[in-house]
């Protein structure tokens, strides 16, 4: 059984190290609980150390990663929340299996691509995670030694250089409330009574 509500979306934010995925994806989480719907974020401080903590950072066990987070994902988005994760996942096969397993279970999917140079990115390592992989005591690492493919059909690509966070959120908000059910839409536009009391941004 389905408990879908009409603000009912998994929103897959994806982009290299430092791109500021988990910056947006949080503040985004706060805006949406904050206008009275049930918001998650999903991302490698609460999984990899958790669910996937069995898990290392080689092809396979990426792919494993992005598998797991989406089928939690689809489990959110499936009891009525807003889900917003915030990973790499560096291959197109695995965005698109996470959008196929949402889209054929009936929910909406929306991948967010943070296409923020990698200059810029670097230049926001506070772990130092870039010069390390530079000088080598990284192996694989994203941007540097190992490819990302950058996603061809995002349905938002937002660069964090050039955008502040509120002005990231806005557009995604902006998605979001776009792609709003046209029945639900209408009754919230017509005042009716809502299974969650909703302040839609202007």
């Amino acid at each position: 059984m389905t408990h879908q509500s009409f603000f009912s979306y998994f929103c897959f934010g994806v982009g290299l190290s430092g791109a500021g995925k988990s910056t947006l994806a949080f503040a985004l989480e706060q805006r949406l609980v904050s206008m009275g719907l049930p918001a998650y974020t999903l991302d490698g401080d609460n999984i990899r150390l958790g669910l996937n903590r069995d898990l290392s950072f080689s092809s396979e066990d990426r792919q494993e990663n992005i598998r797991r987070v989406a089928e939690v994902a689809r489990l959110f988005a499936d009891s009525g929340a807003c889900v917003f994760t915030s990973f790499i996942s560096p291959f197109i096969k695995d965005r698109q299996f996470a959008r196929q397993l949402h889209q054929s279970s009936g929910l909406t999917f929306f991948e967010i691509f943070l296409s923020t140079p990698l200059e810029a990115c670097e230049s926001r390592d506070t772990k130092g995670l870039y010069a390390k992989a530079r000088s080598g005591l990284i192996k694989d690492f994203t941007g540097i030694d190992s490819a990302y493919e950058a996603p061809v059909n995002a349905e938002l690509t937002l660069d964090t250089s050039s955008l502040s966070v509120d002005e990231c959120v806005d557009r995604v908000l902006g998605l979001l409330i776009n792609n709003v059910r046209s029945d639900a839409s209408c009754r919230l536009r017509r005042g009716d009574r809502m299974t969650h009391k909703v302040k839609l941004p202007h």
